[in-house]
């Protein structure tokens, strides 16, 4: 029971803090024990004891193997030490007990058959032997040497002995290589892997893009809405205040009322009917303004060059010309069923029909809400889209607010939508004015700022001024040809003529631009004409086509021509030469660049694109995924681009968007 409850107690005070009492205990117990082995001096017998042990010990601590374990020990560190007295499958398990269950279900599993050592090898540079030995060469002694020579002897002879050792060092090579080879195998699997991920983190980011876009379009409607709103309530305030100040005062109206007859009454009430409703607007009267972008979307820029956005079925008929104003901006085209349409690239749908020409329209342009057309009946037109009156919608997707109910089935259809005709009188406030002076369709024109140039069938140029209105400057191509002949001595004289047979269907005039006083002009003899509207005459002309000339465009250096003869040539304004040309297998029937691209339309159901960046050349639309044996898609007749957004008109009325 003593033993017991010494035990007890012992438990209790190591399970407690320690007390005075306790340590005074402990140090008497210590110091009785020291006594005891240590002895007195006089104990002769104790003082033996101790003096023997003692000297043991200093023999021991004496010994050197003995002082570099102690050393050793003093410097070891605690995880060094664990790892002296447990082996390393026992520190593994002991780890491992201790990491939760959800670690170990993510633990990818091991399929390497090359050890981490190996790999470890394997990363070390290879040093020839004979190098090594040279800089790492050592004195062996005597004994060494003969051992090594009765090893050899019992090798074999030399040239046997030098054969195996290079034997080993090719198989040690070759397995080195192989162990290369699966790192880097390894490597490449790990690096698709972070590809996929990163692939998976750019498609998520860029449908966070297109949501933040499309935010960015409904609060732009709802400004739109909210302006519109006020401009109707100022109306009405306006229309209050003046019928205010032109009703008469009550009193004044009752004394009338009592001194005349009844026919005088009611002449009085029709005249206050006129004078009154008809200055209130009329609900058909108010017109909304055409929804224009505030900021520019660019979520096309990230997509892959060939994807399509959008494919719209516009037309009947073969597209003759297409332009817009910016990506996903208003679009207008034109095609042989004599329809000019408008259109909502973000919705794909169609605002309304410009209505006035009486035949197909050949050209056109699209410059902020401004839009020209020029037309087989000789006359061009202006347009003014910010005066449309377009239906309103209640949300992004293109639900009409009146027509929710009825017509949820064709708006909620993107084919069904965009073939759904627009209101008749969306466009009726559009026109600005008509540019009657041609006697020959127009196949051409370019505005810039206040001066519109176009070209027609007629032969001539014609310059007009946007703020009056009027011709301010006529152009004669074949007399122009006639005096740069005659100047520069040529025996021919007039008109050049292509090396192939003319074709009848080609423009006398394919393609023009301006800017300020220069303009740039193509015609069917495949000549490029460079004016100065100032004088009115040839500056200069680039000879190079053998077909007439279907498109151009100039930039500050450099200038591009696109021509039936199936090439398109790239000329050096500064000099007058070529610097680079293109051919295609077919006619090229418009062409378009932009900062990085030359877009052609060559005959093909595809854009022919030119990267200048890379000198790449690849093919965009959709005949690049038609299958062979399947009916292939309509020939692309026109295209347009700007910021790598490409639009392309084809020969069946399809007009396709793409991201190049």
């Amino acid at each position: 029971m003593a033993g017991h409850d010494e035990s007890i107690e012992g438990e209790s005070v190591l399970g407690t803090a320690l007390t005075t009492r306790h340590i005074e205990a402990f140090g008497r117990k210590v110091t009785t024990t020291a006594s005891h082995l240590i002895g007195p001096l006089s104990d002769p017998t104790n003082s033996s004891h101790y003096q023997h042990a003692m000297s043991e010990l200093h023999k021991e601590l004496r010994r050197p193997g003995i002082q570099q374990r102690v050393f050793s020990y003093a410097q070891s560190s605690p995880t060094e030490l664990v790892r002296s007295k447990l082996s390393t499958s026992e520190i593994q398990h002991r780890a491992l007990t201790f990491i939760p269950d959800e670690l170990l279900k993510s633990i990818p599993e091991n399929d390497n058959v090359y050890s981490l050592f190996q790999g470890f090898q394997a990363t070390l540079p290879e040093v020839d032997e004979s190098e090594h030995r040279k800089s790492h060469q050592r004195h062996d002694s005597r004994g060494r040497k003969l051992l090594a020579d009765v090893s050899e002897e019992a090798e074999g002879p030399p040239s046997m002995v030098k054969l195996k050792k290079e034997r080993e060092k090719l198989n040690h090579r070759l397995e080195m290589m192989g162990v290369r080879k699966n790192m880097c195998s390894s490597e490449i699997r790990e690096i698709d892997n972070k590809i996929s991920n990163l692939n998976s983190m750019r498609k998520i980011v860029l449908d966070r893009l297109s949501r933040l876009e499309d935010d960015e379009l409904k609060i732009e409607h709802e400004l739109l809405d909210l302006d519109n709103r006020l401009e109707d309530l100022q109306e009405e305030l306006d229309d209050a205040a003046t019928l205010g100040h032109m009703t008469t005062p009550p009193a004044e109206r009752d004394a009338i009322l009592e001194t005349t007859t009844s026919e005088t009454q009611v002449e009085a009430d029709n005249f206050m009917s006129a004078s009154i409703y008809e200055k209130i607007p009329s609900p058909k009267a108010k017109r909304h303004k055409l929804p224009r972008r505030i900021s520019m979307p660019i979520r096309h820029e990230h997509f892959e060059p060939g994807s399509s956005i959008k494919e719209i079925p516009a037309h009947n008929d073969m597209i003759t010309a297409i332009d817009f104003d910016a990506p996903f901006g208003t679009m207008v085209t034109a095609a042989l069923d004599d329809t000019v349409r408008v259109w909502d690239l973000n919705q794909g749908r169609c605002l309304g029909l410009l209505e006035g020409h009486r035949a197909s329209v050949r050209c056109l342009q699209v410059e902020d809400n401004i839009v020209a057309t020029g037309s087989i009946d000789a006359s061009i037109r202006l347009w003014d889209l910010s005066k449309a009156d377009y239906p309103q919608q209640d949300n992004y997707n293109g639900n009409s607010i009146e027509e929710e109910d009825d017509d949820e089935l064709v708006f909620a259809n993107p084919e069904v939508q965009s073939q759904a005709p627009p209101p008749s009188s969306s466009m009726e406030d559009c026109p600005i004015f008509s540019l009657d002076a041609h006697i020959g369709e127009v196949t051409a024109l370019h505005f810039r700022g206040d001066t519109l140039v176009s070209g027609s069938a007629d032969k001539t140029l014609r310059q007009w001024d946007l703020v009056n209105g009027r011709c301010v400057q006529t152009l004669d191509v074949l007399w122009a040809a006639a005096q740069a002949s005659s100047t520069s001595n040529l025996n021919d004289g007039q008109w050049r003529t292509t090396g192939r047979l003319p074709d009848a269907s080609a423009d006398f005039v394919g393609a023009l631009q301006c800017f300020d006083a220069a303009l740039a002009c193509g015609t069917a003899d495949g000549m490029v004409r460079l004016w100065d509207l100032r004088s009115g005459q040839v500056s200069r002309s680039l000879v190079g086509h053998t077909g007439p000339v279907t498109s151009l465009q100039f930039d500050d250096v450099h200038l591009v021509t696109g021509s039936l003869d199936r090439s398109i040539r790239i000329w050096d304004l500064r000099t007058g030469s070529i610097h680079d040309a293109f051919a295609f297998d077919n006619p090229v029937t418009s062409m378009m660049f932009d900062t990085r691209r030359i877009i052609a339309a060559a005959g093909e159901d595809v854009a022919k694109v030119y990267d200048k960046t890379d000198g790449r050349h690849w093919d965009c639309g959709a005949g690049v995924s038609a299958v062979e044996g399947e009916t292939r898609t309509s020939i692309v007749e026109r295209v347009r681009i700007k910021d790598g957004f490409l639009v392309e008109g084809r020969r069946d009325g399809v007009v396709g968007v793409w991201a190049c």
